[in-house]
């Protein structure tokens, strides 16, 4: 069973900077990709980030310039640096992985950003 660790998140001021971590059980690169989404209350779950195992990277509109997505293939880790937060930030943030068919989540790491 792939697990996939988060950490990193926490409380930050607006304009502030976190960078959050995800541990995979397996080699990342059996995955064909894997990404960052966030679900804030009483909205559904998005996409904020993801990279595929070619190196191609996506990100919604709304972090364009601001999160950067990149992993440690020796560490079978990927992060996402988060740079001048806003509050509209604020969510919980979970790590996805894919492979063919199937997906996999990690439990989620709260962040929140303070105006």
């Amino acid at each position: 069973q792939v697990q996939l660790v988060e950490s990193g998140g926490g409380l930050v001021q607006a304009g502030g900077s976190l960078r959050l971590s995800c541990a995979a059980s397996e080699t990342i690169f059996s995955f064909n990709a894997m990404g960052w989404y966030r679900q804030a209350p009483g909205k559904q779950r998005d996409m904020v980030a993801t990279l595929t195992s070619g190196g191609d990277t996506n990100y919604v509109d709304s972090v364009k310039g601001r999160f950067t997505i990149s992993r440690d293939n020796a560490k079978n880790t990927v992060y996402l640096q988060m740079n001048s937060l806003k509050p509209e930030d604020t969510a919980v943030y979970y790590c996805n992985a894919r492979r063919s068919w199937r997906q996999y989540w990690g439990q989620g790491t709260q962040v929140t950003v303070s105006s």
